[in-house]
Protein backbone atom coordinates (compact mmCIF):
# COMPACT_ATOMS: atom_id res chain seq x y z
CA UNK A 1 0.00 0.00 0.00
CA UNK A 2 1.34 3.32 -0.72
CA UNK A 3 0.93 6.36 2.04
CA UNK A 4 1.61 9.42 1.10
CA UNK A 5 2.09 10.52 4.19
CA UNK A 6 4.75 8.63 6.51
CA UNK A 7 2.79 9.93 9.57
CA UNK A 8 0.12 7.94 8.45
CA UNK A 9 2.22 4.58 7.39
CA UNK A 10 3.69 4.90 10.73
CA UNK A 11 -0.04 4.89 12.55
CA UNK A 12 -1.13 1.95 10.18
CA UNK A 13 2.14 -0.07 10.73
CA UNK A 14 1.61 0.07 14.61
CA UNK A 15 -1.58 -1.99 14.76
CA UNK A 16 -1.62 -5.06 15.65
CA UNK A 17 -1.83 -7.21 11.87
CA UNK A 18 -5.45 -8.50 12.40
CA UNK A 19 -6.28 -4.80 13.25
CA UNK A 20 -4.02 -3.80 10.39
CA UNK A 21 -5.46 -6.29 7.90
CA UNK A 22 -9.60 -5.41 8.32
CA UNK A 23 -8.39 -0.84 8.32
CA UNK A 24 -6.23 -1.46 5.08
CA UNK A 25 -9.29 -3.26 3.63
CA UNK A 26 -11.74 -0.32 4.30
CA UNK A 27 -8.51 1.65 3.45
CA UNK A 28 -9.17 0.33 0.14
CA UNK A 29 -12.97 0.37 -0.19
CA UNK A 30 -12.86 4.40 0.74
CA UNK A 31 -10.11 4.78 -1.88
CA UNK A 32 -12.45 2.88 -4.14
CA UNK A 33 -15.47 4.46 -3.69
CA UNK A 34 -13.65 7.82 -4.09
CA UNK A 35 -12.62 7.08 -7.41
CA UNK A 36 -15.94 5.71 -8.73
CA UNK A 37 -17.35 9.36 -7.15
CA UNK A 38 -15.41 11.79 -9.13
CA UNK A 39 -18.35 14.35 -8.33
CA UNK A 40 -16.38 14.56 -4.53
CA UNK A 41 -13.19 16.11 -6.01
CA UNK A 42 -9.76 14.60 -4.79
CA UNK A 43 -9.99 12.64 -1.84
CA UNK A 44 -6.93 13.18 0.87
CA UNK A 45 -5.89 10.81 4.03
CA UNK A 46 -5.16 12.99 7.18
CA UNK A 47 -4.60 12.14 10.34
CA UNK A 48 -7.76 13.24 12.66
CA UNK A 49 -7.06 12.35 16.59
CA UNK A 50 -4.15 10.12 15.57
CA UNK A 51 -6.47 8.12 13.07
CA UNK A 52 -6.49 7.42 9.49
CA UNK A 53 -9.19 10.17 8.15
CA UNK A 54 -10.66 10.80 4.84
CA UNK A 55 -11.83 14.17 3.45
CA UNK A 56 -12.71 15.67 0.11
CA UNK A 57 -10.87 19.24 0.73
CA UNK A 58 -11.36 20.72 -3.21
CA UNK A 59 -15.09 19.97 -2.48
CA UNK A 60 -16.02 19.69 0.76
CA UNK A 61 -17.92 16.94 0.03
CA UNK A 62 -17.65 14.67 2.34
CA UNK A 63 -18.23 14.31 6.27
CA UNK A 64 -14.82 13.20 7.44
CA UNK A 65 -14.68 9.10 7.77
CA UNK A 66 -12.11 7.55 10.26
CA UNK A 67 -10.33 4.33 10.84
CA UNK A 68 -8.69 2.86 13.96
CA UNK A 69 -9.37 0.48 17.06
CA UNK A 70 -12.84 1.02 19.01
CA UNK A 71 -13.27 0.31 23.03
CA UNK A 72 -16.15 -2.03 22.50
CA UNK A 73 -14.13 -3.86 19.19
CA UNK A 74 -11.05 -4.34 17.36
CA UNK A 75 -11.37 -2.17 14.88
CA UNK A 76 -14.01 0.29 13.31
CA UNK A 77 -15.15 2.40 10.38
CA UNK A 78 -16.25 6.08 12.15
CA UNK A 79 -18.62 8.64 10.56
CA UNK A 80 -18.93 12.20 11.96
CA UNK A 81 -21.72 11.66 14.99
CA UNK A 82 -23.54 14.58 14.24
CA UNK A 83 -24.54 13.07 10.66
CA UNK A 84 -26.88 10.63 9.64
CA UNK A 85 -24.70 8.45 7.69
CA UNK A 86 -24.19 5.53 10.38
CA UNK A 87 -28.09 6.06 11.23
CA UNK A 88 -29.16 5.44 7.42
CA UNK A 89 -26.61 2.77 6.90
CA UNK A 90 -28.22 1.03 10.03
CA UNK A 91 -31.72 1.85 9.03
CA UNK A 92 -31.17 0.35 5.07
CA UNK A 93 -29.08 -3.37 6.26
CA UNK A 94 -30.95 -3.36 10.10
CA UNK A 95 -29.23 -6.39 11.91
CA UNK A 96 -26.44 -6.59 9.73
CA UNK A 97 -23.94 -5.01 11.79
CA UNK A 98 -22.75 -4.26 14.77
CA UNK A 99 -23.00 -0.38 15.41
CA UNK A 100 -22.39 2.27 18.09
CA UNK A 101 -25.03 4.72 17.75
CA UNK A 102 -24.41 7.32 15.33
CA UNK A 103 -20.54 6.57 15.45
CA UNK A 104 -19.51 4.18 13.79
CA UNK A 105 -19.47 0.58 12.39
CA UNK A 106 -17.89 -2.44 14.48
CA UNK A 107 -15.59 -5.20 13.76
CA UNK A 108 -13.50 -8.02 15.42
CA UNK A 109 -11.72 -9.46 12.11
CA UNK A 110 -11.28 -8.55 8.34
CA UNK A 111 -13.30 -10.77 7.32
CA UNK A 112 -16.52 -9.01 8.80
CA UNK A 113 -16.12 -6.63 6.07
CA UNK A 114 -19.01 -7.04 3.76
CA UNK A 115 -18.29 -4.42 0.91
CA UNK A 116 -21.31 -3.84 -0.79
CA UNK A 117 -22.89 -3.09 2.32
CA UNK A 118 -20.07 -0.50 2.89
CA UNK A 119 -19.74 1.23 -0.52
CA UNK A 120 -23.38 2.86 0.09
CA UNK A 121 -22.17 3.60 3.93
CA UNK A 122 -18.72 5.24 2.10
CA UNK A 123 -20.24 6.93 -0.78
CA UNK A 124 -23.46 8.64 1.75
CA UNK A 125 -20.50 9.88 3.68
CA UNK A 126 -18.38 11.55 0.48
CA UNK A 127 -21.25 12.90 -0.80
CA UNK A 128 -22.71 13.95 2.48
CA UNK A 129 -22.61 17.69 1.86
CA UNK A 130 -23.76 17.55 -1.98
CA UNK A 131 -26.93 15.88 -1.16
Amino acid sequence: MHFEDPDIATVFNAYPPDVQEGLLRLRALVFEVAAETPEIGSLKEVLRWGQPSYVTPDKKAATTLRLGPHKAARFALFAHCQSRVIADYAARYPGWDRIDGNRAVLFERADEIEPFRLRSLIKDALTYHLV
